[in-house]
């Protein structure tokens, strides 16, 4: 046998031609058990953080390959692991794993966290200056680590007037949006006045556009006289006494 012509001194060497090697032969950590490592620490922190953020929402975790030429020594202790960025497990985030025993590295593993919310989005174009309407809009399931902003309650949409052109099937997002007139200047209103238990109601002018709990000039179309009242709904101010 090789071995016993070559002694120990020539065994080494003679493995070394067929491929083998000292570093083939000592334990290694595999790129499965790093994956099956991020893979773990992500679900645990991404579950933990919807909650603290009471976010009803689905997720997707999707590590990236690792190199299989990558060698890390077998680790003799449990693996670390902490989330280098960003802040929020959510979107493009990098997982550090950490070997702390008696042979310690360090590997930065990728992953994409995707975390799918029903979202507002609109179903027809609208121009600016549009109302907003319940047949305009419909929530839809997107991957909200993938948005800047967005909307998920309806009620905070319809109504309101677009501040630009937004074509369909786009995403709304609060700066798209603004409260809409419910009183232009010119228009007849109800001034509504309470003092005590004794409510009193006229009829005035707006002498501004006004949106809902804004302050505007209204004139008392009875004494011409100009006061300042609130927007209460469309075509009613009130005046605080």
């Amino acid at each position: 046998m090789m071995a016993k012509r070559l002694g120990l001194a020539g065994v080494l060497p003679a493995l070394g031609l067929f491929g083998y090697s000292a570093l083939h032969a000592a334990p290694m950590t595999l790129p499965e058990e790093l994956i099956g490592a991020t893979e773990g620490f992500l679900e645990f922190t991404v579950e933990d953080y919807l909650e603290r953020s009471e976010i009803s929402a689905r997720h997707e975790i999707e590590v990236n390959p690792i190199d299989p030429r990558l060698r890390l020594a077998a680790c003799d202790s449990d693996l670390t692991q902490s989330l280098e960025s960003p802040a929020q497990p959510v979107g493009r985030v990098t997982v550090r794993v950490s070997c702390e025993g008696s042979t310690p590295w360090t590997v930065f593993v990728p992953a994409q966290v995707r975390v799918f919310r029903p979202v507002v989005v609109l179903k027809t174009p609208l121009k600016r200056n549009s109302i907003v309407s319940e047949r305009n809009i419909a929530l839809i399931e997107q991957d909200v680590g993938a948005l800047r902003s967005y909307i998920t309650d309806p009620t905070l949409v319809i109504g309101r007037k677009m501040t630009r052109p937004v074509a369909a099937d786009q995403v709304l997002i609060p700066s798209q949006l603004e409260l809409a007139e419910s009183v232009y200047r010119g228009d007849q209103v109800v001034i509504a006045a309470r003092s005590g238990g004794i409510a009193v109601r006229v009829q005035g002018e707006a002498l501004a556009d006004g949106t809902l709990g804004e302050q505007i000039s209204v004139r008392n179309l009875s004494s011409q006289r100009v006061v300042r009242a609130r927007v209460i709904g469309p075509g009613q101010v009130e005046v605080e006494m």
